[in-house]
């Protein structure tokens, strides 16, 4: 009685276009109040459960599905008060961040951590990537890519946040997600192609490499020769050249990849009559991505008409989950220095997957770019989110502890981690205060 009371308060002094301020237990989020036409918003929080009110009169409010309380209607946060709520309010839809601007993908996994996000980035030149998941994240979660975007605009629309932010179908490899995604509203598509980087030929002998390649299509493997045969192209200081063997090398390993992303990008982004950023993923090999490699993709899809907007190739030394570089910093400098320059050339970011918490190369990759790169950090709020539960809640951490201890192999088939669990303190052993903080 006492909440309903509150509410019909709280909507009489929106409906005044006062302030109206936190009570008892309905909380405010007064940077959310908004008037747009003839209707005025705002979003609190009761019972444990985010709402948005409406006051007034027109098209929003009348488009808006909720229980009347008083002159306010409340409504749920789900997919159908979304909807509304991006007709009428432009900066609440994702938008794309183009090839530009340096870009961070935050991944919100449970739908809590955007309105953080967006404290963390404003007043900062970089542009957030509030929704990123991938369909391995969704299936483990038990999430939809509704309910990510829906998250996503709330914490936009709660947050007052007028600065843009993205949606990233993070990691897509079939054409049933890509089309889902898109219809949704995601404004960029990461494009997982490890299933059409044939990495056998990595460890391929001359003459094993050589008898392969002759197996591709004589139309095919003339077309590239004519091409990219015996020539030199010169990038920035470094001159990049493929002779028979290295291109050889490199189809094997990557003409299956162009091809998928031509088909993607003619089929679904190009299709989709709106502006997309379209991201290639070529990181899920075993050896770092060479020079010659990229350059080959970049340079062939170019060709064939497909305007990327980042590439991600697989760097030198390691880029585990949730932990700072490991490798060889003055090699790495050496060798993205490189890829900048490639991805300069073609008029693209590059794209960091992994990049939660490396410290130790965030400076070259924002000088060697200039400013012109994406960086995926989902794991960081993961973590501090881990940290935060721990610390509030350790009966719960404890549980989430032994199901991380439980399922741990069986991650490992999704991530690159290397954690040693014969080092890790049982957990019946460790006080609540010695707790992760």
């Amino acid at each position: 009685m006492a909440a309903m009371e509150n509410l019909r308060r709280i909507g009489e002094m929106l409906a005044r276009d006062e302030v109206p301020e936190t009570s008892g237990d309905v909380r405010v989020y007064p940077r959310s109040r908004i008037s747009a036409g003839d209707t005025r918003i705002l979003m609190i929080r009761t019972k444990g459960m985010g709402r948005l009110l409406a006051t007034g009169s027109g098209p929003l409010f009348d488009d808006l599905d909720g229980e009347l309380i008083g002159a306010c209607r409340v409504c749920p946060l789900n997919e159908a008060t979304r909807l509304v709520i991006n007709r009428y309010i432009p900066y609440t839809v994702p938008v794309p961040a183009g090839r530009f601007r340096a870009g961070i993908g935050l991944g919100d996994r449970l739908g809590r951590s955007s309105a953080g996000h967006i404290r963390a980035i404003e007043g900062k030149d970089v542009f957030p990537i509030l929704a990123q998941q991938s369909m391995r994240e969704l299936s483990l979660t038990g999430r939809t890519y509704s309910d990510v975007l829906d998250a996503a605009c709330f914490a936009v629309l709660r947050e007052g946040y007028i600065g843009g932010y993205g949606a990233d179908g993070d990691h897509l490899k079939n054409e049933k997600d890509i089309a889902e995604a898109i219809r949704l509203g995601f404004s960029m598509i990461t494009l997982d192609c490890s299933e059409f980087i044939d990495t056998t030929t990595e460890s391929l002998g001359l003459r094993a490499l050589m008898k392969r390649y002759a197996a591709i299509p004589a139309g095919v493997r003339g077309d590239y020769e004519r091409t990219y045969s015996g020539e030199s192209f010169r990038i920035g200081n470094v001159e990049i050249s493929l002779d028979q063997e290295e291109l050889a090398r490199c189809m094997l390993l990557y003409s299956g990849v162009i091809d998928f992303a031509e088909k993607i990008y003619i089929q679904h982004i190009r299709a989709a009559g709106r502006e997309i950023d379209f991201e290639l993923s070529i990181d899920e090999t075993s050896t770092p991505t060479t020079p010659e490699a990229h350059y080959l993709v970049a340079a062939e899809l170019k060709r064939r008409g497909v305007e990327l907007t980042s590439i991600a190739p697989r760097f030198c030394g390691e880029f585990q989950k949730g932990v700072d570089y490991r490798g060889g910093v003055d090699r790495f400098e050496r060798e993205f220095a490189v890829h900048a320059a490639i991805a300069d050339e073609f008029g693209y970011r590059l794209s960091i997957h992994s990049g939660s918490d490396k410290f130790a190369v965030f400076p070259v990759i924002g000088e060697l770019t200039k400013g012109r790169f994406h960086v995926k950090t989902a794991g960081t709020s993961w973590l501090e989110a881990v940290r935060l539960v721990a610390r509030r809640y350790p009966e719960i951490y404890r549980r989430v502890h032994a199901k991380a201890i439980e399922s741990y192999s069986a991650a490992r088939e999704y991530y690159h981690v290397s954690a040693d669990q014969l080092s890790i303190a049982p957990i019946d052993t460790v006080a609540d205060t010695e707790l992760p903080a």
